[in-house]
């Protein structure tokens, strides 16, 4: 540990103008943690971005990831955490150029925008619940290794950076990675060991064992083995923790004081409370209700209570905080009352489910499943190899994977919550609910010889809509052909606590296949993706400061029992691969030239293959020296192509053409820059421009009498090196013209 001398951070107000200036004292950290594998993380803080409430530098082989941390002194008018994580992935860190026309780092990746909301959800739910400052935690890749991914890195350098600072935090937390081989828990592993594992998790927890985020995908893993490798997880963070408890104990900041929103006085709590709870427990316990019409209650209910306390000196705002606090507490207390579910149901019991498939003739694949409320459309698209999803260089990097010939995209538009939104490209949100949904389904679909696209579009959505989306689209997958090592479903399951005065959970309720105002008024989105084997993905949105391990192996065992009966109803539905191909669906053959015969099929410049394309939808790919790939996107556009490349490649040889050699042309087309003449037939047509016509100048072709049809005698010059067409003159053939003699004027 280094710490010589101090350098700390101080404020000065001027004329009620805030200014941060540096004091003569010094504060340099540094820390190593060390892991039962033998791996150590790295921890400094002090040497850079001194002007931000808190920075930390984290270090794992040699991949480094610098976190800062500012909090406005200004309280937002949201009443809600206004935080904002940003991770930027950066060429330079690797050495390497962006490769987009500026030559720059543009807008997030994909992996960018999984990794901002991977330290999202690891930060969140420890922050207090009365700080409402505009917070931003910017994560920036100072160098990155080809064997340490950076993603638990960037986790652990936040949560020192928020540990370190002046801003309000409940933490600190640790993150590892833990992946399987040959049964065999390990931690951190290399890109090379994921390659091999059959499980890449994230678990981040805080101290006491307890689990605030886990996230991961898994080859179909086995119930126990999953839950064998959260345990290990939880430990390790531990190292973690005490190691960043050790750096904020030495040079951490003195943690800021913060003014919050004053309390309601009592008699109009009580007030609120009258109005609303009776009312309340009224609309909960009439299980008629659904999504909207429980909406509209609650709002009109809420409504009418602000109505009638309209004369109350207190802003409206607080009042509607205070009723929405009255609903949520009602609400969890009905739960531990009863053990009873707002829309009727028993805390294991699932929703309703439907499922269809085939739905439209003309797709290749396509399913609708509906879970209560909740619906999702899916659909499954074969295309060529060369349509396979090609990554940026620094994902290639850091995560392995070159190109994927399966993904799944999710939709969610706003009409699937009864709302008006504008459309566009697809959010954070988005994008993080296909990934998961994507993991989920990925173990399970076999190598295909097409690229396969699977899109979850969200109809309607009452909670747990990306676990939709994984019963769904196997569903569709099932429903297209494809052979599914075993078909996979998805479900949320949802936690209600209470706590005692030190904080710790003294009991909950785990409520399986959440709704929406459950998600909303719970403390734990919990999902979980699978066979009926094992476990494929899962994701834990935790919003209490951290779940004993006893919970989590509870919402683990509900999910697996959840799961095996929705794969159940699924299979009354469609149990096996579809048999069979429509005659929509894509074909691939391999196609054998000889190396003498290779320039018939491609044409000059390729012109053939262009052609082909355009016209037929047709794509030839080269394999080797002698293998071709043919891909059309139906069996009668294969048919129509071999009758195309049967007749290039047994078409007679095109003569060869002698530089210099006078050729006897057949004129095709007359433009008005010149003629397309013909020397063999099959020959492309090329140009004898009006310039090499004749001698004199010439306007239109037409002068010298040339006609469609017409024959004249051309000379040949090789073929241009820029455009490859032949050039052709007949002007160098004709005698020039007798020079005019002009007579002087002698007077």
């Amino acid at each position: 540990m280094l710490s010589k001398k101090r350098l700390f951070l101080s404020r000065l107000k001027i004329k009620g103008r805030s200014f941060r200036y540096f004091a003569s004292k010094s504060d340099v950290g540094e820390i190593e943690v060390p892991f039962s594998n033998g791996t150590t993380l790295n921890l400094s803080t002090g040497r850079y971005a001194r002007f931000a409430d808190g920075a930390c530098v984290a270090t794992l082989g040699n991949t480094s990831i610098m976190s800062t941390v500012v909090s406005k002194a200004k309280q937002s008018s949201s009443s809600f955490l206004p935080l904002v994580v940003d991770y930027r992935q950066k060429a330079a860190a690797a050495g390497r150029i962006p490769t987009n026309f500026l030559r720059r780092e543009l807008g997030p990746t994909e992996r960018e925008i999984l990794t901002s909301r991977l330290i999202d959800r690891s930060l969140r739910p420890l922050f207090p619940h009365n700080y409402h400052y505009d917070t931003q935690i910017v994560c920036n890749m100072l160098a990155v290794d080809a064997v340490n991914p950076p993603e638990t890195v960037a986790i652990n350098a936040a949560s020192a950076a928020l540990a370190i600072s002046d801003v309000p935090w409940n933490g600190p937390i640790g993150a590892v990675r833990l992946g399987q081989l040959d049964n065999e828990v390990i931690i951190n592993p290399t890109r090379k060991d994921l390659e091999k594992s059959t499980l890449n998790l994230v678990v981040a927890a805080t101290s006491r064992n307890l689990v605030v985020m886990l996230e991961g995908f898994a080859q179909d893993i086995l119930q126990q083995d999953l839950l064998k490798a959260i345990k290990i997880g939880t430990k390790e963070a531990q190292n973690i923790v005490r190691g960043i408890e050790k750096l904020q104990k030495t040079h951490g900041k003195m943690k800021r004081e913060y003014e919050s929103s004053p309390p309601l006085p009592q008699d109009i709590k009580d007030s609120v409370n009258t109005l609303s709870s009776m009312k309340i427990r009224e609309i909960l316990s009439d299980h008629t209700h659904d999504k909207l019409s429980r909406d509209n209650a609650i709002s009109e209910l809420r409504q009418t209570v602000m109505n009638q306390l309209r004369d109350t000196e207190v802003e409206l705002g607080q009042l509607q905080d205070c009723f929405n606090d009255n609903l949520r507490q009602i609400f969890r207390d009905m739960i531990f009352e009863t053990d009873v579910r707002c829309d009727g149901r028993h805390l294991d019991q699932l929703r309703n489910i439907s499922c269809q498939v085939s739905l439209y003739e003309p797709l290749h694949g396509s399913a609708v499943f509906q879970r209560g409320q909740t619906q999702v459309l899916c659909t499954v698209a074969f295309d060529s190899p060369d349509s396979a999803l090609k990554m940026d260089t620094l994902t290639m990097l850091t995560s392995g994977i070159k190109e994927k010939s399966f993904f799944l995209h999710y939709e969610f538009p706003s009409y699937a919550t009864g709302e008006v939104g504008r459309g566009g490209p697809a959010g954070r949100r988005e994008a993080g609910h296909g990934a998961l949904a994507e993991r989920g389904l990925l173990p399970v679909v076999p190598v295909q010889p097409y690229t396969v696209r699977l899109t979850a579009e969200v109809l309607e959505s009452n909670g747990s809509s990306s676990m939709a989306s994984v019963c769904g689209g196997s569903l569709a997958l099932l429903d297209a052909g494809v052979q599914l090592s075993a078909p996979a479903a998805g479900v949320a399951i949802g936690l209600v606590s209470r706590h005692d005065e030190q904080g710790q959970m003294n009991d909950y309720r785990i409520l399986t296949d959440l709704l929406g105002i459950e998600d909303y008024m719970g403390d734990m989105d919990f999902k979980v993706a699978g066979t009926k084997k094992g476990i494929t993905a899962l994701q834990a949105d935790v919003k209490v400061p951290g779940l004993p391990l006893k919970v989590v192996m509870e919402s683990i065992q509900k999910a697996c029992d959840a799961k095996c009966k929705i794969i159940d109803i699924m299979n009354q539905c469609i149990d096996k691969p579809r048999q069979g191909h429509k005659e929509n669906m894509p074909v691939i053959e391999e196609l054998e030239v000889e190396a003498h015969k290779r320039s018939k099929l491609l044409g000059h410049g390729g012109s053939n293959l262009k052609k082909l394309y355009v016209e037929t939808g047709v794509q030839v790919t080269p394999i080797d020296e002698v293998k071709y790939s043919v891909f059309a996107p139906s069996q009668s556009a294969m048919e129509e192509a071999r009758a195309r490349i049967s007749s290039w490649l047994s078409a007679e040889r095109a003569p060869d053409l002698e530089f210099g050699a006078v050729y006897r042309a057949r004129v095709v087309e007359v433009r008005d820059i010149g003629v397309l003449v013909t020397l063999y037939p099959g020959m492309a047509p090329a140009l004898v421009h009006n310039s090499q016509l004749d001698h004199r100048k010439i306007m239109h072709p037409s002068v010298l009498g040339l006609d469609v049809g017409s024959e004249l005698q051309v000379k040949y010059f090789g073929r241009d090196p820029v455009s490859g067409q032949a050039r052709l003159s007949r002007k160098v053939l004709t005698s020039p013209p007798p020079a005019h003699v002009r007579k002087l004027d002698k007077s």
